[in-house]
């Protein structure tokens, strides 16, 4: 393997329309989640010049489509839009949500094929860890996150002006002996004011920018912002949004593998979403406590079935007998049923809005319960090897 290269990844913000519809379908799995927290959910969203569509499959509480409507836009004034060609009061509102297949239930329901709970859906989820960063995770995403939730803040606190809700980043992070020392390249494009010219909107984003490098990083020579010169119309009105298009800005920026599906609008007995969560809350706990400054993990899980079919798991070592170790200890000591992800990490509680935007892995946990996969509370259980 190189030692020394250059490795890029890419942020969305919360108002970029695919990433608008994560959040949606997040606010309505909440929603469902806070009336009856064993809610079945998937819904997805489709947003485009004032319009916005909701879909899917739901059982559980009888939740008014007034009621869906208020809190849709409510997030969407919160995101930002009150623009002509997408505003949070003046859009048409369709909602299509209709009850769950009594097939996928069958599944879940205590029902599968080994008596237990079922994983909702087939599929395999990857979970990564790394020490590039204090949040474990790769740096080149980590920093694609955070310039983009820096220029967020600054426009909802007003300490700046001029800047719209859609935006997006791109940091080209260079290596040396494998480990992150700077950035050759940042792209950062982000809506604006029409009277904004690029200088202009270049002098706001700047400062914005160094305060979300390291203080040792320079801003590199490449360093682009709205390449085409103007980015005024944007958001849905600009290019269509659906939800589960961003899957890899919601991970770990390419740096790791991703699964079969997205996460957004999905409850917790989907394994898309919870087994990946799982699988970040080992690779974590197993880079935290030492043994590895990489960790890759693998779960693949068939509907109906309880426990994952397969574990894979990756130290980048040399070291088959440590990864095999490791492997018994999860089995011995997880349960990596649906139902018992949920309990572990405490997913049947509306936590899942605030995931949507800038990542699902590598933020902190809170009192609210939301990113409980972040802890570190099993370095010990590692540490015993």
């Amino acid at each position: 393997m190189n030692k020394n290269y250059i490795f890029t990844s890419e942020s969305v913000s919360e108002g970029h329309p695919d990433k608008l519809c994560d959040i949606i379908s997040d606010t309505v799995l909440d929603l469902y989640l806070s009336k009856f927290n064993e809610s079945r959910v998937a819904c997805e969203t489709l947003a485009t010049t004032n319009r916005l569509i909701l879909s899917g499959e739901v059982r559980g509480p009888d939740i008014q489509s007034s009621e869906i409507e208020a809190i849709v836009r409510e997030q969407i004034k919160n995101i930002g839009y009150d623009q002509d060609g997408f505003h949070y009061n003046k859009l048409q509102f369709f909602n299509y949500l209709h009850k769950q297949s009594d097939d996928i239930a069958l599944g879940v329901d205590s029902k599968g094929v080994d008596k237990e709970e079922g994983a909702g859906d087939q599929g395999i989820m990857f979970g990564y860890a790394c020490d590039e960063t204090p949040e474990l995770m790769p740096a080149p995403i980590i920093f694609s996150h955070k310039i983009l939730a820096k220029l967020s803040e600054y426009r909802k606190s007003k300490k700046t002006s001029g800047l719209g809700p859609d935006s997006k980043s791109q940091v080209s992070v260079k290596y040396e002996n494998n480990k992150p020392v700077g950035v050759s390249s940042i792209v950062v494009s982000t809506q604006h004011d029409e009277k904004l010219e690029q200088d202009d909107v270049k002098k706001i984003v700047n400062p914005i920018i160094k305060e979300s490098l390291p203080k040792e990083w320079e801003l590199p020579k490449n360093f682009y912002v709205n390449p085409t010169g103007r980015f005024v119309i944007g958001g849905p009105d600009g290019d269509t949004g659906l939800t589960g298009r961003k899957i890899i800005v919601d991970t770990y920026g390419g740096a790791a593998p991703h699964g079969g599906g997205a996460f957004s609008g999905k409850d917790p007995t989907k394994v898309d979403r919870s087994a990946a969560y799982v699988s970040r809350y080992l690779a974590k706990n197993i880079v935290a406590s030492g043994l590895t400054n990489k960790c890759l993990i693998q779960l693949s899980y068939a509907i109906g079935v309880s426990q994952p079919l397969s574990i894979y798991l990756n130290l980048f070592k040399k070291d088959d007998n440590l990864e095999k170790e490791l492997i018994s200890i999860i089995r011995k000591n997880i349960d990596l049923s649906p139902k018992g992800i949920r309990k572990l990490l405490k997913l049947n509680n509306p936590i899942f809005k605030q995931t949507a935007s800038y990542g699902h892995f590598g933020r902190m946990s809170d009192s609210k319960g939301s990113f409980t996969w972040e802890n570190t509370n099993l370095v010990e259980l590692f540490n015993n090897i």
